[in-house]
């Protein structure tokens, strides 16, 4: 996708040809900063602080930060280390402890030697396949928007809500919700996306109206609690989030105030779709409710950053002194409210029978 022209992803090899370039998310929307990541510590500090972020992109950089690891110890020690280090930086999404799964497959049984070059090789091909899984999460998303385009009237955009952010800066290019979105509004269909601010990190509105407005999709920010307004008033065709985690049944993890989205779209009539690769399934759950919630800093509730009128980037607190807060991450929103799950193999049934129909081969 692009910024100012021109075509990024979320992650790359550096000029040095090992070390790790990212978007370093916390920066944005206000400055477009990239950040260097020399040594797994740093991939581990980049995933907790949220330099990156989003399912697939975290599982990216804990990929590369098992080379990094290796760089500087090949041995088994290092490598069990590494991974366990990396795991534990963001409990929920699964794509994590996945990417990890991955890289110790890749290189365990192998001669210290070849750990490192077979662990470089790992990490891109994942990065290329995370590209190409969600080219075809919008390539199957697309034809739902299709579908509600050849029900509107001529010059009618498609309204899409969406939660939090699960475009491309959430994966390594495309994104999954708004893979869709990229792709129809590419093909000349016209769109609409209401952007949840989605507090307390305001992923919405610094993050997902970035990139939307970068690629020239128009789109309205609106406050957390004014989906279920709109939705009253018809000003919503369908809406479309990211997810972290899907248990084998179909219940869906994903950032907190999820859960409310799709009970206002149940009790509207509009779908609720959501969008997610392979890796964010996890077939050793079949309660969303056993998924552990990540809780985290209150200062992210009781503060925030915002741009002065002198340009100047600061953090302000915003809440009453002396208040606590809590600030669990994500809530479950359970299969029976989801209209369906958008995959690269294809849309499905938020079901067990649903999963296996797409992804009976599985390994």
């Amino acid at each position: 996708m692009k910024i100012n022209g021109t075509a990024y992803r979320t992650i790359w090899l550096g000029d040095d040809g090992w070390s790790v370039e990212i978007i370093d998310q916390t920066r944005l929307p206000h400055e477009f900063v990239t950040a260097r990541l020399a040594t797994m510590e740093d991939a581990a500090v980049a995933i907790k602080t949220m330099q990156v972020r989003g399912a697939p992109l975290i599982g990216a950089t804990a990929a590369y930060g098992v080379c990094l690891a290796l760089r500087e110890d090949a041995s088994d020690e290092a490598l069990e280390a590494a991974v366990a280090h990396l795991a534990e930086q963001r409990p929920t999404a699964v794509n994590l402890r996945w990417a990890l799964d991955e890289m110790l497959h890749a290189v365990r049984n192998l001669p210290r030697e070849d750990r490192v070059a077979a662990a470089y090789a790992r990490a891109a091909r994942l990065c290329e396949e995370d590209v190409e899984t969600c080219r075809m999460i919008g390539v199957h998303g697309l034809k739902l928007i299709e579908e509600i385009a050849a029900r509107k009237a001529p010059g009618e955009p498609v309204n899409v809500l969406t939660h939090c952010n699960a475009g491309w800066i959430a994966c390594v290019d495309w994104g999954t919700a708004t893979s869709p979105v990229y792709q129809a509004h590419d093909k000349g269909i016209q769109m609409h996306v209401w952007v949840d601010e989605t507090r307390p990190r305001n992923q919405g509105a610094s993050l997902t109206a970035y990139e939307l407005g970068a690629h020239g999709v128009p789109h309205t920010i609106v406050v957390d609690n004014a989906g279920g307004h709109l939705m009253q008033h018809g000003k919503v065709d369908v809406v479309i989030v990211g997810t972290d985690r899907v248990t084998a049944n179909g219940d869906v993890c994903n950032k907190i105030g999820t859960y409310l989205k799709a009970l206002a779209a149940k009790d509207n009539d509009i779908p609720f779709y959501v969008a997610l690769p392979h890796s964010t399934i996890d077939w050793q759950l079949d309660d969303g409710f056993l998924i552990p919630i990540e809780e985290r800093s209150s200062d992210e509730v009781l503060k925030m950053p915002g741009r002065l009128a002198d340009g100047s980037v600061v953090t302000v607190e915003i809440a009453a002194p002396g208040s606590g807060a809590g600030n669990p991450a994500f809530d479950v929103t359970p299969a029976r409210l989801v209209s369906g799950l958008i995959t690269e193999r294809g849309v499905c049934e938020a079901s067990k029978e649903g999963l296996d129909r797409l992804y009976g081969d599985r390994d």
